[in-house]
């Protein structure tokens, strides 16, 4: 089959063919619910758009290419009215209420995280944490200095733009951000997270687009990355680090459609013990129990080979195939141009950039002093704390093209943002 005539792995007049009969079904308001219609919608759009983005000169070359174009153009039909009311409802429902992206992240948690190698999953758990602190202390300093100096407010600039923005988005950030500022400031909730929305939401588009620039500066640059590989000093020539022998890699690249189903029991089965766990512990996000019950798993090397090698499978199954479906849900589910664009005053914007600017210079120079190479540190212990949790997280590595670094990237999602609220409290109680 001619690779130049295909689309998803289809002859382009199939494609076009189930596509079209799935436009027809959107525009005609026969689309079915839940992941029978959602599933052909995405697929289709996703496709087209990210092979539009990946084409397109400018944007393939500095800001992501179709990571970038499946997102904002989704979210700008959205905004336009150009996809019909009961096809974004059905996308909607599929990424938030039935649970897809979730689905999406526990694939990528456990397959990313149980096909590393032992040693190095320990070696970079400790390195970590002063990475993503880097990035908090130099975002919140650059933004609390421009605002001083412009006459916004540094308290100001620090509370309302910096935190929200590195806080983990915004159910598990701006809301209950706003909650513990509005207590604290005798203020209306409603009335400051009015106030951090257009930040988190300007911060997770500026962060997607610095992700693809990072990318660019690797190829430029590319001492200054490993391509996806965290720590500077792993040698993946080793016998000793390898993640397997050759002869066990060949084994787990020969995917076998039983063993992925192990993976997605495994990697649902995770997720629900993390939602179980945080029912106990409920101020810390269920992704946060999740990642360390299989980073300890891992640690302790309490999951079989053929498991990891299920889950792994698994892991590469989705993140091929739904990748750029996921992107046209976050644009349409997540992200918000009427929001972004009604933010865009001059101040707002340059305490934005400083804000995002910070946490990649923090955290990419930390992550250099602790053996990261700082563009990988930059991505995941800097723009995956300004991104809007989740949702940022899959959109920040697809347009850096470093998927691999997901568990990294929750860690500083969840961990990071749950640190964010812990912080903002301190603050306001010095400021009592």
């Amino acid at each position: 089959m001619d690779e130049k005539r295909t689309l998803f792995g289809m002859e382009l007049p199939y494609f076009i063919l189930v596509s079209a009969i799935t436009a027809a079904a959107m525009y005609l308001g026969y689309l079915p619910k839940g992941m029978v219609g959602a599933f052909p919608v995405m697929i289709f759009m996703g496709v087209i758009l990210n092979l539009i983005g990946d084409h397109a000169p400018v944007i393939k070359t500095y800001f992501g290419g179709g990571a970038i174009v499946c997102i904002f153009a989704s979210a700008w039909m959205c905004w336009q009215h150009l996809l019909p009311t009961g096809t974004i409802k059905v996308i909607t429902n599929f990424m938030k209420g039935e649970g897809f992206l979730d689905f999406y992240i526990a694939a990528l948690i456990t397959g990313s995280m149980l096909s590393m190698n032992r040693k190095l999953l320990i070696k970079a758990a400790f390195r970590y944490m002063p990475a993503i602190l880097g990035g908090v202390a130099v975002a919140l300093g650059l933004a609390g200095f421009i605002g001083a100096v412009s006459g916004y407010g540094a308290l100001k600039a620090i509370l309302f733009i910096a935190i929200p923005i590195m806080g983990g988005g915004m159910g598990a950030g701006a809301v209950p951000l706003s909650q513990i500022f509005g207590a604290g400031m005798d203020t209306s909730p409603e009335k400051i997270l009015s106030i951090m929305v257009p930040a988190v939401a300007l911060g997770n588009a500026l962060s997607i687009v610095a992700g693809g620039l990072l990318d660019r500066v690797g190829k430029v640059k590319p001492q200054l990355t490993g391509n996806g590989q965290m720590l500077r000093a792993y040698d993946t020539t080793s016998e000793e680090n390898s993640l397997e022998t050759q002869q066990e890699r060949d084994t787990w690249d020969k995917f076998d459609v039983k063993i992925m189903g192990v993976g997605l029991f495994t990697a649902t089965g995770f997720m629900i013990w993390g939602i179980l766990i945080s029912k106990l512990f409920p101020s810390i996000h269920y992704y946060a129990w999740m990642i360390l019950s299989v980073a300890l798993c891992k640690a302790f090397d309490l999951v079989p080979a053929s498991i990891c090698r299920g889950c792994y499978q698994w892991f590469q199954f989705i993140m091929k195939n739904f990748t750029a479906p996921l992107l046209i849900g976050i644009g349409v589910a997540y992200t918000n141009m009427e929001t972004i664009v009604k933010s865009l005053s001059p101040i707002y914007i340059v305490l934005v950039v400083a804000t995002v600017f910070g946490a990649i210079i923090g955290s990419g120079l930390v992550g250099y002093l602790v053996g990261f190479y700082p563009i990988e540190a930059a991505i995941t212990a800097g723009l995956c704390m300004s991104n809007m949790g989740g949702t940022g997280d899959v959109a920040v590595l697809s347009a850096s093209h470093r998927m691999v670094v997901m568990p990294f990237a929750q860690i500083s999602s969840r961990i990071g943002g749950a640190f964010m609220l812990l912080l903002s409290s301190l603050i306001l109680q010095i400021m009592k």
